[in-house]
């Protein structure tokens, strides 16, 4: 009977698991969990293809429980209620550990379900989720459970298993892969921290391959057209996809124009170019500011062109909007400034316009008292008179603070020159 690779090199046990070293190191928590056999209920949250599953089967089978699998996508409460009623039953003597995959599938409903089982510790509930957990699993089940984050695997722990598929495949169709230089290293780099993908690569180049006296050339032009396209983890309405946006901004924020490019990079591979202009058109007004006046004017030209030739053209123009904005100086001032307007105003400090400068343009103004002492500052050396335009309730406050940079404190040298101060 055919078995997958991916299924065949599955690990038994915790030693054999790559990667995630962080949890399943020797001394680390959940190993440390695991060992003990008393086994709480626990969410595993990571990208595919990581181990998730495997590290749920090792555990079922290191503590002699009945695991139930279950996928969120397709499973029914009906399913989910058959399983719960196995505990202390012949079917499972020690109790039922039930894998939830994709457990933001489920509906709050469903998800309640699982609760009166788990509770009770006759049922183990291991969820995994490839979407942050805190924000789609019930706080309930949230609350009763401890959350482990397993990392994507390096290249270095994919090559290792990239190594193991090859020899098992060796066994099995009794022939010795001749590598060339860098072809394992491809499939390992590609796949994007996903065994599951470099197995199948691997798997598709024993099947393709072309045999020469019972070995068999893996060249690595044959690696990349199994892969083909590297898979980078991006998904326009995952989790992932508000990572990246996030690094994209912090990096050029940072002023670090490699990074702003790899995630422009990101972006774009995955097809995002609106999310990539409209992120650039904020990192324009937020992170540059006023510390380079015209940046926004040059970010919009570059995304008017990025919007009107499409990808893969559009990438030019973008990559020039990311180096111009990651060497250019910084400056939140305004993000600032308006932040504490907003924030002045959501705690009810506002106050009444100050008379003169209401409105005037209509008949009774000025028996209201309207304008009446309203200095025209372009009417005054260097269009500026001194006068009130804050209510009177916050007359002092403060917003903008001037940059440190070249032309705000060319700004605020020119204004403390006008306003005489020292």
């Amino acid at each position: 009977m055919y078995r997958p690779l991916a299924d065949e090199i599955r690990p038994k046990t915790l030693d054999e698991v790559v990667g995630q070293e962080h949890i399943l190191g020797e001394g680390k928590m959940l190993r440390r969990i695991i060992d003990s056999g008393k086994i709480p209920n626990l969410i595993f949250y990571g990208p595919s293809g990581i181990g998730k599953t495997t590290v749920a089967s090792i555990i079922a089978a290191q503590t002699n429980r009945t695991l139930y699998k279950l996928n969120a996508t397709t499973a029914t409460t009906a399913e989910v209620k058959e399983i719960l009623a196995q505990p202390d039953t012949l079917m499972a003597p020690n109790g039922v550990l039930l894998y939830l995959d994709e457990i933001q599938y489920f509906t709050k409903k469903q998800q309640q379900s699982l609760l009166e089982a788990i509770e009770n510790g006759k049922v183990t509930l291991i969820a995994s989720t490839t979407e942050n957990p805190y924000f789609y699993v019930y706080n309930a089940i949230l609350s009763r459970s401890t959350v482990f984050e397993f990392k994507p695997i390096t290249e270095a722990a994919a090559l290792k298993a990239v190594r193991r598929g090859v020899s098992i495949m060796e066994e099995k169709e009794h022939l010795r892969a001749v590598p060339e230089a860098g072809a394992l290293e491809h499939i390992a780099s590609a796949c994007g921290g996903d065994i599951r993908k470099a197995m199948n690569a691997v798997e598709l180049l024993f099947s393709a391959g072309v045999e020469q006296n019972g070995t068999l050339p893996i060249t690595l032009q044959d690696a990349e057209a199994v892969t083909q396209k590297s898979a980078v983890r991006f998904d326009r309405d995952g989790d992932s996809h508000y990572d990246v946006l996030s690094a994209f901004q912090k990096s050029i924020r940072g002023s670090d124009p490699d990074a702003g490019v790899h995630y422009l990079a990101r972006l774009l591979e995955g097809g995002d170019l609106p999310s990539a202009c409209r992120r650039l058109l904020v990192i324009a007004a937020e992170d540059v500011g006023l510390a380079h006046p015209t940046a926004i004017s040059v970010v919009k030209s570059c995304v008017d062109a990025a919007l009107q030739l499409g990808l893969p053209e559009a990438r030019i123009p973008l990559a020039e909007a990311v180096i111009f904005l990651a060497t250019a100086p910084k400056s939140n001032s305004a993000i600032c400034a308006i932040d504490d307007a907003l924030a002045d105003l959501r705690k009810g400090k506002s106050g009444d316009i100050p008379a003169h400068l209401k409105d005037t343009h209509y008949g009774g103004a000025k028996e209201l008292g309207r304008g009446l002492t309203y200095q025209y500052p372009h009417a005054a050396p260097n269009h500026y008179v001194p006068q009130q335009y804050l209510p009177d309730a916050i007359a002092d406050r403060r917003y903008y603070e001037y940059g440190q940079n070249k032309i705000e404190q060319a700004a605020k040298s020119y204004w403390d020159l006008i306003k005489g101060k020292d």
